[in-house]
């Protein structure tokens, strides 16, 4: 990925460019020309675009091409209808990007930055080789709003379509092709995202399990009332996925979808991940007992994984870390998954990582912190939490926190540990934040995930808890999109959960062919800071909404 500030002069002309390991040489001047032209075949970006981890001020560039080439960008400040700004508000840039190469699976990412807030930008990608310019693909996104009235996002500045530059709205869920359940063009492909895109989100929180690299998908699969299911299948969702190769095509397969591509293009993605992006319920260290791996190291596995999820995903300081022709465990160095997203003065985003650092999955019954989180990023949470000043705070979890998520019969996947007492093991990290976020005063902290297969809205409360040292705080679950439902599972009582609302699928693993019983979540922030939450099923519908009014 490049880092390209606003001051960033870029020319475009071939003539000015020298495409490292692609320069082509000059014909002989004697050469004869020929009589049947050459056909020259361009670059096309056949898994589309996308953009993440967009703030007030940056947004991350993605992109795959057909072959070696270098990634270009055209950015343009457009008005709500895409009609190009000029005068005060106008912004135009061209960047030229890395090159995209076979030991990147041929993706790249552009990391532009010293945009103004507030503003709609049109976008267009494409890859430039020695035969020039390739297929672009076009999209869209905005900027978080700024802390100023003309930040170009305003009613004035756009001609209309926001009531306040300050408004904005997202969604979350996760659980993409999961349990067999892959695209089936029959239905329209993956409909969850086509609702998603619906809401006219301005971003999109992919709360992990963004493949499924344990579950193969098969031609077809006979359902519960004996219908038949059809999946679009690729050679490397066959199978688990253990080469690098088949991780890569994991991520692929799912760009397949259009509904995917198109909310992709328009909706900038923050990505997390979790434990499909590797193997059901890894943690490090773990060795596995599963007949279809032949490669069982989970740390070699994981280390492919974590590749070919930071190859495919929009995520900023994604930097080209890996060295060519070496991916496996330990040489791979990858970039933070935990990060901030920063969206202008009312919101802020906390995205956790409670699968790298992740203890061996026991009772979760120890006496003493066992790791979620881990240490080091426990304190980058409550530091950055603590010193935000953004009306809200968004905790970005890949993980519930009072839901009990068993693996096997004794051990736990889940930090919640089925024992109702005092905090131990993992519950002793959760414990250590929440006391904190009490003790510098830090208000508004919603808590966002997935993981479970059912969506649910929890209230945690000292007065109902064995652990008393926190304020209370609100916890929704999304999903899944496009994968087998489950639940509602058990609550742990540490934390004094409230189960408000809870909706699972009818019978465990059903299929998302209605798309009643697959689910995301939606949060609209107002001027005016009310956080209004609801939870819709995969057709759109709102299914529970909860208003939230922030604390002063």
């Amino acid at each position: 990925m490049t880092d390209l500030s606003r001051r960033t002069l870029v020319t475009t002309s071939l003539a000015g460019m020298a495409l490292t390991g692609l320069a082509t040489s000059a014909a002989p001047a004697s050469a004869a020309p020929s009589a049947i032209p050459l056909v020259r075949k361009r670059l096309t970006l056949s898994t589309g675009i996308a953009t993440g981890d967009v703030t007030t001020d940056s947004a991350v560039l993605w992109s795959r091409a057909s072959g070696p080439g270098r990634l270009t960008a055209l950015l343009q400040a457009v008005d709500d209808s895409g009609e190009i700004l000029r005068g005060r508000y106008g912004f135009s840039r061209t960047i030229r990007g890395p090159l995209a190469t076979e030991a990147s699976d041929f993706t790249a990412k552009i990391h532009a930055k010293d945009l103004p807030a507030g503003t709609r930008f049109a976008l267009e990608l494409n890859f430039e080789d020695e035969n020039g310019p390739g297929e672009a693909v076009r999209g869209t996104f905005r900027t978080a709003p700024g802390t100023g009235k003309h930040d170009g996002g305003t009613e004035d500045a756009l001609g209309g379509g926001r009531p306040s530059s300050s408004s904005q709205s997202f969604v979350w869920t996760g659980d993409t092709a999961g349990q067999g359940w892959g695209i089936n063009e029959d239905l329209g492909g993956m409909r969850g995202y086509k609702a998603m895109h619906a809401t006219r989100p301005d971003f999109f929180i992919h709360s992990g399990d963004t493949i499924y690299a344990d579950g193969p998908i098969a031609a077809t699969v006979t359902e519960k009332d004996g219908q038949v299911w059809r999946n679009i299948v690729t050679e490397e969702v066959s199978k688990v996925a253990e080469t690098l190769k088949e991780y890569r095509g994991r991520h692929r397969y799912n760009s397949l979808d259009a509904n995917m591509r198109a909310m992709f293009a328009d909706v900038p993605v923050i990505a997390q991940w979790d434990d499909h992006e590797t193997t059901n319920n890894w943690y490090p260290g773990e060795i596995l007992d599963d007949a279809r791996y032949t490669e069982r190291n989970v740390n070699v596995l994981a280390a492919r994984g974590r590749q070919a999820w930071q190859e495919n995903m929009p995520i900023a300081d994604a930097a080209a870390l890996w060295r060519p022709g070496t991916f496996d465990a330990g040489q791979y160095q990858p970039a933070r998954i935990y990060r901030k997203i920063s969206r202008g003065p009312q919101l802020d985003i906390f995205c956790l990582d409670m699968r790298t650092f992740k203890s061996p999955n026991t009772d979760g019954k120890e006496p003493y912190a066992t790791n979620i989180l881990g240490q080091e990023q426990v304190d980058w949470l409550i530091k950055e939490v603590r010193k935000s000043k953004a009306t809200w705070k968004v905790i970005a979890a890949d993980l519930p926190l009072g839901i009990i998520v068993p693996d096997g019969a004794v051990n736990q996947e889940s930090l919640a540990n089925r024992d109702h007492g005092a905090p131990l093991g993992r519950e002793l990290e959760i414990a250590g934040v929440l006391s904190a976020f009490k003790k510098f005063r830090v208000k508004n902290t919603v808590w966002l995930t997935a993981d479970v297969h059912y969506c649910a809205a929890h209230h945690y409360s000292p007065d109902r808890a064995s652990f008393t040292d926190f304020d209370p705080f609100h916890e929704f679950v999304a999903g899944p999109i496009n994968a087998g439902s489950f639940g509602p599972s058990e609550m742990d009582g540490t934390f004094g959960p409230e189960v408000l609302f809870a909706k699972a699928g009818r019978f465990p693993g059903e299929s998302p062919r209605d798309g009643e019983n697959q689910y995301f979540g939606h949060v609209d922030l107002a001027a005016d800071g009310l956080l209004t939450v609801s939870l819709r099923n995969a057709l759109g519908a709102v299914i529970y909404s909860k208003e939230l009014l922030p604390e002063r």
